[in-house]
């Protein structure tokens, strides 16, 4: 699986001009299901973003998580992170899951998160999306499960 987080003051995502989810301070979560993904793969994520310390602790140092500040946590989907640019000015999506395995993988992820004690807010899966956020920072961190450590 693949995740872009970003530390948000706020962020909120709309699907045919309605609110469908909204967050405070906390994390927003893109997520991409990729083609090998077994779906083991979403707890174990879940718990590293949900414990990476990249929030600003009483000395202004990044020692904080997600579960230490009791922030919450906006889940979407996005199969674009899967994007291969090697060739030519087309992104191919090839690599993300199918989109039966892709909603399981990311219906998997956002209830790891919410077992972990944080409060989460979601995407839908397959809509067109406008997602509206403050970045705090900005702090931008991408994750792969495939990628070494």
């Amino acid at each position: 699986m693949r995740a872009l987080v970003q530390r948000v003051a706020a962020a909120e995502v709309r699907v045919d001009g309605a609110c469908i989810g909204e967050i405070g301070p906390g994390l927003l979560v893109l997520v991409c299901a990729m083609q090998d993904d077994t779906g083991a793969e979403a707890a174990p994520l879940a718990a590293r973003i949900a414990r990476m310390r990249i929030f600003a602790d009483e000395d202004g140092r990044m020692n904080r998580s997600l579960l230490d500040t009791g922030g919450s946590a906006l889940v979407v989907s996005q199969f674009t992170l899967a994007a291969d640019t090697s060739r030519g000015n087309r992104p191919g999506f090839s690599r993300a899951a199918p989109p039966e395995t892709g909603r399981a993988h990311y219906e998997a992820f956002a209830q790891a998160m919410a077992e972990l004690g944080i409060a989460v807010a979601r995407g839908r899966f397959g809509a067109d999306m406008k997602v509206t956020l403050t970045n705090d920072g900005p702090v931008t961190i991408w994750l792969d499960t495939a990628a070494p450590r």
